[in-house]
């Protein structure tokens, strides 16, 4: 579960901005978009949130962001060598941007534990790193490390809570390298469960194919439930079915010798999925079945991401999409958003934070103030993170009209255009 998200320095971001997912006091919609999570001492939080801004605000920045933070926990110990840099990517457009550290920091719950824990790099090291534990609701500091530039030396604090070969890890800890991923990899059982979080986030950013793989694999074990999550959500079809096919259509340069060719054959013959959707042919008893491929996009997106969504639903994942809207009619966003904040449906409280376009949903009655955030960008051109409910919109208001006014900002300016 996911309670708070900051980032600083980091693509469009200059100073700390911070995502919430922490509920606010009003009752509104309360029992169906918030739940009480299983620690004591917490708010209630949401189980999801909205991002709205103009083009180029950085509403995916903040999505890159979160992303960065999770390949970088999962990779950084095992998929870079001593001296390769750190592919993140600073506010360029501050004095200092380039030579200051990008910081991330996230407040999660997992395994009813919850935790804190955050990280500053530069394109060479990584300078600060910390992990704090609250079991019994008790702050417990397990590690920090901290490099000091005069000295050129990395400084340590293990915790008197945090056991296991700390030596060696810190010892096997890269410069580039984060110890949270290091000691896992070198099996600190303590530290499985925070990265167990990371791996379990699931992002996706603007512009990436989504395929069908993980969807396929739902439907292997639970068919049911994929197709009835794409009738709710609209879409005509009876039945799925996944097909094994091989791929053994290989071309060949015209001069390869014959048994090279048949060893080839041999050992690069492939299987692989194929998925069909059966339609029902209109005042008949007959059917057919349909490739995927003959499917709208939309359909096929849909379906694409059928998989992540009924993981995060049964399994209590958070799941960060940027524009959700994109290849989506506005009612099936709404019809996603209400299988989320349906307490029989999302038993485990998954969650979604996804940026959109969709203003019609502002006054759909689907969502709390505390839900919707706002992105623009300063005079500096670094972007400013803020909610609705810092504008204590009246109950009534018409939330749509007064952003397309300008009440809230986060729009475009529309210049003149001259010829």
């Amino acid at each position: 579960m996911l309670i708070e998200f900051s980032v600083k320095n980091y693509r469009s971001f200059w100073g700390s901005q911070t995502l919430s997912m922490a509920a606010g006091a009003t009752k509104e919609l309360q029992e169906e978009n918030s739940f009480i999570p299983p620690v004591e001492g917490l708010p209630r939080l949401l189980r999801s949130s909205v991002i709205y801004g103009a083009n180029g605000a950085g509403k995916s920045n903040l999505i890159k962001a979160l992303d960065f933070m999770r390949e970088f926990v999962s990779r950084s110990s095992k998929e870079t060598q001593e001296g390769e840099h750190i592919t993140n990517k600073p506010f360029l457009l501050h004095p200092n941007g380039g030579e200051t550290a990008s910081e991330f920091e996230v407040f999660f719950l997992q395994d009813d534990i919850r935790y804190q824990y955050g990280f500053a790099v530069t394109k060479k090291r990584v300078t600060h790193e910390w992990l704090f534990a609250y079991p019994s609701n008790r702050a417990q500091r397990w590690f920090e490390r901290a490099y000091n530039p005069k000295t050129e030396k990395e400084e340590w604090y293990f915790g008197p809570k945090f056991s296991g070969q700390k030596k060696t890890w810190q010892e096997s800890t890269r410069a580039n390298a984060l110890f949270l991923s290091t000691a896992v990899q070198l099996n600190s059982e303590q530290l499985k469960p925070v990265l167990t979080w990371f791996h379990e986030l699931v992002v996706i950013r603007h512009g990436q194919q989504i395929g069908p793989e993980f969807t396929v694999k739902y439907c292997e074990n639970d068919e049911k439930y994929i197709l009835h999550f794409l009738q709710e959500a609209g879409i005509e079809v009876e039945g799925i079915e996944v097909k094994e096919a091989e791929i053994n259509q290989i071309k060949f340069p015209d001069d390869m010798p014959d048994e090279v060719r048949e060893a080839v054959q041999r050992n690069l013959i492939k299987r692989f999925k194929k998925v069909f959707f059966k339609h029902h042919i209109k005042e008949t008893k007959s059917s057919c079945l349909l490739p995927i491929e003959e499917e709208s996009d939309g359909t096929r997106k849909l379906f694409a991401y059928a998989g992540p969504w009924l993981d995060m639903l049964k399994n209590g994942r958070v799941l960060i999409i940027d524009e959700l809207d994109n290849s989506f009619h506005p009612y099936l966003v709404r019809f996603l958003l209400s299988v989320i904040h349906n307490s029989v449906s999302n038993k485990q409280n998954g969650q979604l934070v996804f940026s959109t376009h969709d203003t019609s949903i502002l006054d759909a009655k689907i969502l709390r103030r505390d839900q919707i955030w706002f992105m623009e960008k300063d005079d500096q051109q670094a972007t400013q993170l803020y909610p609705l409910s810092d504008f204590h919109p009246r109950k009534k208001e018409a939330l749509e009209k007064g952003y397309l006014q300008g009440r809230f900002g986060a729009l475009p300016y529309i210049g003149e255009v001259k010829f």
